[in-house]
């Protein structure tokens, strides 16, 4: 039988290859492989997988044309829920959602949900895309501030139903974390820029350098003639220890170290002058996905030796486990229960190390992981040039704080009705990180989906 099939490995470059370069790791699916692959799908009656999805795309349906062989079929299955296919296909987490839910997986490995996605929006690029054609212009007007995937998604929705929508991005370019945090050898630039000019197709209107905050406001788009808002500004604010040395040179917060790296193109000196301090040891500080980029990055910058400090063990670690295990490939080492106690500094201000701790798992914490306790005189030090802070990131309050009654919680984060992202004015929504913290592409894209039908209600009652 065809699921008694092994999962098909995704090619990849070398890990000492890749380690020294800025290009896509994964290689993508060949079309022989990826029908092989698709293959092994059971065409459940009841699909469990599609309850996996944020987004809802029809999984098995899109599935059984990649096994066929009719791949833009299955570019246009996915398009009926999802038009950013390529970057979900690449950065979406997978294992955790659609490939959980599989029923394959209870004994042996899921079907490759995700790369028959990166696969599908692949080909419809390179073979003839897929145009989506909108709904009968409805005379109404929505704005939508940030251009990430919540923005992205609820733009692309409300532009399919016919609405006139614009985006306002605070940046220079469009497409917020997917431009300037995920770096270029996990999502290529050019594939984030093709999938947002496929919304520019649609009619949707995107204007940069926008700082809504600054420049203009909630209210005063809603004065202007838009007869709805959508908040997507995402989480852009880094956290801190707050411990001796943090403000030290040499020390960056990943948001920071990422967007010079991503958005200004440090990778790519002297192409382009944008300064970035990477010593020959960087400390990189946390365990999610922002760290592995920020530690990879750093290889790749030139770096001899990097190290993540995580004060977890390796089962905790919240960042996926491919990203985990290209970093180990790559040669980034793990400092498991260890956490930094001080950023030591030289005479001229410079990082030249940290005193850490060592750990031990206690009791669950309110997330329920073993809380890290220190153990008592386990000080060593590690040396480190650059230090990377990724311990995470919450929303930035320019939006927030300039938009009179709307509700937030002590976090920051804007409250919104969880049925519909409607806030505490009225026409005004909100959805991905900048309500939920610091959380996956998908999820805010599934948020965006979520607000753009709603928004469509509440115009049609206008």
């Amino acid at each position: 039988m065809a699921s008694k099939l092994p999962r098909q490995e995704m090619p990849r470059q070398d890990a000492l290859v890749r380690s020294k370069n800025f290009k896509e790791v994964a290689l993508g699916y060949p079309p022989e492989t990826a029908m092989l692959e698709a293959s092994r799908c059971l065409q459940c009656k009841n699909p469990k997988c599609v309850k996996g999805c944020p987004v809802g795309v029809d999984i098995p349906q899109f599935v059984e044309k990649i096994a066929k062989g009719d791949f833009l079929e299955a570019a246009k299955i996915i398009k009926n829920k999802n038009l950013l296919p390529a970057i979900c296909g690449r950065v979406c987490p997978q294992e955790s959602q659609c490939e959980a839910q599989c029923i394959l997986g209870i004994k042996g490995e899921p079907v490759a949900i995700g790369r028959f996605e990166r696969f599908a929006a692949d080909y419809e690029m390179a073979h003839g895309e897929c145009k989506v054609e909108p709904k009968a212009s409805t005379g109404k007007k929505v704005a939508v501030i940030g251009s990430g995937p919540a923005g992205l998604t609820c733009a692309a929705e409300l532009a399919r139903n016919g609405h006139a929508v614009t985006i306002f991005e605070a940046l220079h370019v469009a497409g917020g974390v997917l431009m300037y945090g995920i770096p270029e050898f996990r999502l290529p630039k050019a594939i984030v820029q093709k999938e947002i000019n496929g919304l520019r197709d649609m009619g949707v209107e995107i204007k940069v350098n926008q700082v809504v905050g600054k420049i203009t406001s909630v209210q005063e788009l809603l004065n202007i003639g838009y007869d709805a808002v959508f908040i997507g500004t995402g989480a852009g604010l880094p956290y801190f220890l707050n411990i001796p040395g943090e403000n030290l040179c040499g020390v960056y917060s990943a948001n920071e170290f990422l967007t010079r790296s991503n958005l200004m193109k440090a990778y790519d000196f002297p192409n382009f002058i944008t300064p970035i301090k990477v010593g020959e040891q960087v400390a990189v500080l946390g365990g999610g996905n922002v760290a592995m980029d920020a530690a990879r990055t750093a290889l790749r910058l030139g770096a001899k030796n990097v190290h993540i400090i995580y004060r977890r063990s390796r089962t905790e670690l919240p960042a996926r486990l491919e990203e985990v295990e290209n970093a180990e490939e790559e040669g980034v080492e793990f400092h498991l229960l260890t956490f930094p106690k001080e950023i030591l500094g030289d005479e001229n201000g410079n990082v030249k190390g940290m005193i850490c701790l060592r750990y031990e798992l206690g009791e669950p914490d309110q997330s329920g992981r073993r809380m890290p306790v220190p153990i008592k005189g386990s000080e060593f030090e590690i040396p480190a040039q650059t230090v990377v802070v990724a311990i995470g990131q919450g929303p930035n309050p320019l939006v927030t704080m300039t938009t009179k009654g709307l509700e937030l919680n002590p976090r920051g984060t804007i409250i919104v009705d969880e049925k519909t992202m409607a806030t505490s004015i009225p026409g005004v929504y909100a959805g991905g990180d900048v309500v939920t913290g610091a959380a996956t592409v998908i999820l805010a894209m599934g948020a965006g989906k979520k607000a753009a039908a709603s928004i469509n209600e509440y115009l049609a009652t206008k």
